[in-house]
């Protein structure tokens, strides 16, 4: 990661416990190192306890500062958002993705996309007209699109106030237009855009082209 890209992700990691008067023991490994073994497992595809020894180990301790950390920052995270430009965009792009998931993830979080015939997980991405990602929501492939919408765009109104536009596909059509108009002060206009090529980024990585949610993630999911 150059200092450039951490400038940019820094404020969005979990400040630790110990920094918030929370009591604690000092983290065990550099937050830097922490973006680093996720983008190279995202990449790669690899296994957590497949990572190389100069990374965090994948199944590390509970603490804050262990490994299992990142697994959570990495996947079980539903949503996030990140600003690209001090002035924000002006307009955004919305669509979504279905993706198969493992055999180990289970029902509670999985689904059938009777579109796209597939069982798995479906991600709502909000880009802007570069393709930069603004906003990222993971459901359950069989929630639809227009209700995962009316959350995703909220939030992304709410942090990138300069918003006025976003493109979207037949799926988002009915009461979301009316929602959109509003609530947010928002235009849905149909197109097909841009957002398709930040999906194709996304399907390079190994990681992403299906769901192989680690030990870690299931243990904090499930509150074991």
């Amino acid at each position: 990661m150059s200092d450039a890209e951490r400038a940019v992700v820094r404020p969005l990691l979990p400040v630790p416990g110990w920094l918030r008067g929370r009591g604690g023991q000092p983290e065990a490994y550099c937050h830097r190192a922490m973006p680093d073994a996720v983008r190279y497992l995202v990449d790669n595809g690899t296994k957590w306890r497949a990572m190389p020894a100069d990374f965090p180990p994948g199944t590390g301790s509970t603490r804050v500062s262990g490994a299992g950390a990142t697994t959570i920052w990495s996947a079980s995270s539903t949503t996030g958002s990140t600003a690209w430009s001090a002035s924000g965009p002006g307009a955004g792009v919305i669509d979504s993705q279905s993706v198969k998931a493992d055999a180990v993830v289970g029902s509670d979080s999985r689904g059938f996309d009777g579109g796209k015939l597939i069982n798995g997980r479906k991600r709502h991405v909000v880009v802007d007209t570069l393709g930069l990602l603004l906003a990222v929501m993971v459901t359950a492939a069989d929630v639809g699109d227009r209700a995962a919408a009316q959350v995703l765009l909220t939030q992304v109104t709410a942090a990138h106030h300069l918003l006025a536009l976003v493109w979207a596909d037949g799926g988002y059509t009915g009461t979301l237009v009316e929602y959109c108009l509003a609530a947010l002060a928002l235009v849905v206009l149909p197109k097909r855009w841009i957002v398709e090529r930040f999906f194709a980024h996304l399907m390079r990585s190994r990681r992403l082209v299906r769901d192989f949610p680690s030990p870690a993630r299931r243990r904090w999911s499930t509150g074991r």
